[in-house]
C-alpha cells in the first residue's frame, strides 16, 4: 500500500491536486512499484528559493527539488520504501506553463512526475543518455494519464 501525502503550503486553492495524485498513481504503476511513502509539498518561489540556496548553493528559485532519503547513507530501512520529499514551486509551475504554452495542470503534473523519478534515482544532469531516458519516461507517464496540454 502506498502512502503519498500532498501538502499545499501556499495560500492558493489548487484544484489540480487531484490530477497530481492521479498521475503519481499512474507513475507508480508504470514503474511497477508498491509499498512506497513520500510527500509532495507545494510552496511559493520564496520558500523554494530558500531551499535551493540552502541545500544546493543556488541563489534563485527553481521549479522542483527532490530530497531522496535513499541517497542518505544514514537512512534506516523500514518495511516499505520511504522515498523522501518533492517540493514544487506553484509560482514556477504557473510561469512555466505560460512560457511553454500549455496548461498549469500539465506543468504541475510534469513537475510531480519529474520529482518522483528523481526520488527513484533517475537523473538528467550527468549525461544526454540519462536525460533521454528520464524525459522519455515522463512523457510516457503523462500520455498514459492523458495529460497532453
Amino acid at each position: 500500500m502506498n502512502k503519498i501525502e500532498i501538502f499545499n503550503e501556499t495560500e492558493e486553492e489548487i484544484k489540480e491536486l487531484d490530477d497530481v495524485r492521479r498521475v503519481i498513481d499512474i507513475a507508480i504503476k508504470h514503474q511497477k512499484l508498491d509499498n512506497l511513502e513520500f510527500n509532495i509539498i507545494i510552496v511559493d518561489n520564496e520558500y523554494i528559493h530558500k531551499i535551493n540556496r540552502e541545500y544546493r548553493g543556488i541563489d534563485r528559485p527553481t521549479d522542483v527539488i527532490s530530497f531522496a532519503l535513499e541517497d542518505n547513507k544514514d537512512f534506516v530501512e523500514v518495511d516499505h520504501r520511504v522515498l523522501g520529499d518533492i517540493y514544487i514551486s506553484i509560482d514556477k509551475a504557473r510561469s512555466q506553463a505560460e512560457e511553454y504554452g500549455h496548461s498549469f495542470k500539465r506543468e504541475i503534473c510534469f513537475l510531480a512526475v519529474h520529482g518522483f523519478l528523481h526520488l527513484l534515482g533517475y537523473d538528467h544532469v550527468n549525461s544526454k543518455e540519462e536525460e533521454k531516458v528520464m524525459f522519455g519516461l515522463q512523457e510516457e507517464i503523462l500520455n498514459e494519464a492523458d495529460i497532453k496540454k
